[in-house]
């Protein structure tokens, strides 16, 4: 028995978007989908944001390129006005009252290249919400091997009521989620209960504030470029 939160990362995709949404829907499951913002600007990835949030999913920021990790774009001192805040302009109505954004990992990394110290201080001065992940079973890169891999992070991460596992996927033409519904399956024969809230350990910064420790997902800049109080990082 497990608590599961699911979350569906770099849509959305006419081709896959509408069929998780239809096998969501059957189920009465409610998600998050971390959409890309250049995705979201075309007509017809839109009506599929539409979609998902008139139907109780969250509609969050993954970015607007999702090319780069923003820990590593060291170049371009208005990243987080690119990324994040072009994002959220697109996203517009469709966002939560709370701002969601998930950074990119380059693959699932949960570390340094995550972030910048100035896109830190974008998401506190505009009082975004950070969302990481502790389960990540890889479905891009194992479209048809990817529910074991699920499974066992379930079972494995799950442990306190501030702990049980936020897991990553994604809506996109890899092939992976005609295997969606059986992993469902296997998750209802586990007893696992899916909710849409996210675990606290999952969030670092919380409406602006930062609540749990950044420096293992930072890339510092020099302090006077931004204006964090380094005392965040310890």
């Amino acid at each position: 028995m497990f608590d599961l939160t699911l979350s569906f990362d770099n849509g959305p995709e006419p081709d896959v978007t509408p069929k998780v949404l239809d096998i969501l829907a059957r189920r009465n499951i409610k998600t998050t989908f971390f959409v890309i913002g250049e995705k979201l600007a075309r007509p017809e990835c839109r009506k599929l944001a539409e979609r998902a949030r008139s139907e109780g999913h969250w509609i969050a920021n993954h970015s607007y390129t999702h090319s780069v990790p923003l820990g590593l774009r060291d170049d371009e001192p208005d990243t987080a006005e690119r990324e994040i805040g072009r994002t959220e302009q697109v996203i517009g109505d469709l966002a939560q009252p709370v701002k969601l954004f998930r950074p990119f990992g380059g693959g699932g990394n949960l570390d340094k290249r995550l972030m910048k110290t100035s896109v830190v201080d974008y998401l506190m001065r505009h009082r975004y919400t950070c969302v990481l992940w502790n389960a990540i079973p890889r479905d891009w890169d194992n479209p048809d091997g990817w529910v074991d891999t699920a499974m066992a992070q379930c079972h494995a991460q799950w442990d306190t009521l501030a702990n049980w596992p936020l897991m990553v996927l994604h809506d996109l033409p890899t092939g992976a989620m005609k295997n969606l519904e059986k992993f469902l399956d296997r998750v209802g024969e586990a007893a696992g209960e899916i909710r849409q809230e996210f675990p606290p350990s999952t969030l670092p910064i919380v409406e602006g504030i930062a609540v749990l420790p950044l420096d293992t997902y930072v890339t510092r800049e020099l302090p006077a470029k931004v204006g964090v109080n380094q005392a965040t990082f310890q």
